[in-house]
């Protein structure tokens, strides 16, 4: 059964001094500040696309991985993945980087990075960025 989920964002005023609400309505979770100066130049206390695209990057990758790691035989313990996503106002989303480092029981570092390389390429936000590079550097806790 298909799932979807909403997020609904009401922007007021033109892109440079404008700013806007963005609000998870289906998990009713959050509602967070948004604005322009934040996407280019970075704002404590407001997020931007860029950094929610990299939370759902870096959940999506975890959940995937630990079901790669799992089915491979070794379950992980824990997995921690920040996806650090970069964006250049000139010409967008420039690729996300995905960082992370897991405490895997019984596995071999060959093993490890293979299958981080397969959860990279197979979870479903990767594949929905398929229009940028996606790199990954997977430390073995």
């Amino acid at each position: 059964m298909a799932l979807t989920s909403e997020s609904t964002t009401v922007w007021n005023g033109d892109l440079k001094s404008g700013s806007g609400t963005l609000t998870l309505d289906s998990s009713r979770a959050a509602e967070f500040p948004v604005s322009w100066a934040a996407r280019s130049e970075g704002r404590e206390g407001i997020t931007n696309p860029e950094e929610l695209l990299g939370a759902a990057h870096s959940a999506c990758f975890a959940m995937a991985f630990s079901n790669i790691l799992a089915s491979f035989g070794t379950a992980p313990e824990s997995i921690q993945v920040t996806a650090a996503v970069t964006f250049d106002p000139a010409s967008g989303i420039t690729g996300s980087h995905l960082l992370v480092n897991a405490k895997v029981p019984g596995i071999g570092e060959e093993d490890f990075q293979r299958l981080a390389e397969e959860a990279k390429s197979t979870c479903p936000v990767s594949r929905a960025l398929v229009g940028i590079p996606i790199t990954i550097e997977a430390d073995l806790a």
